[in-house]
């Protein structure tokens, strides 16, 4: 099969048919990643725990297809208010410490999140070739 869907326990699209990811060939792409606890099934109230639970959402599911952060390509952030960029930073440098070696990223205010979502970030990464 060329396409499968990427799924991981404890992160879904509410009442959705949507799966977290798409891997086609070697090529992964996420859907809105975002900070939910998998302790409680909710979003993270603090806007520093949605950040790392973002990440660490986006590390499981890149692991679920195969790859890993030194995989991603691109990542693209939505974030409810752009104060959120020195807690993303933070993340960024440690997921991605090597300036000469850092995915292309973008991010974007977007104000119409369900609930108390503060930040979702997608992601495209490509799987090595022995993965």
């Amino acid at each position: 099969m060329r396409r499968r869907s990427i799924e991981v326990d404890s992160l879904h699209h509410s009442g959705s048919p949507i799966p977290a990811a798409s891997r086609v060939d070697r090529l992964v792409v996420t859907g809105g990643v975002y900070g939910m606890d998998p302790a409680t099934g909710e979003v993270a109230v603090e806007a520093a725990d949605q950040v790392r639970l973002t990440f660490w959402q986006l590390g499981r599911i890149l692991a679920a297809a195969g790859a890993c952060f030194d995989d991603v390509a691109k990542l693209t952030f939505y974030v409810k208010t752009k104060e959120l960029r020195p807690t993303i930073n933070e993340l960024w440098l440690t997921h991605f410490p090597d300036p000469s070696s850092r995915p292309a990223r973008h991010m974007l205010v977007y104000e119409d999140f369900p609930g108390n979502i503060l930040i979702q970030c997608e992601a495209m990464a490509i799987v090595p070739d022995d993965a």
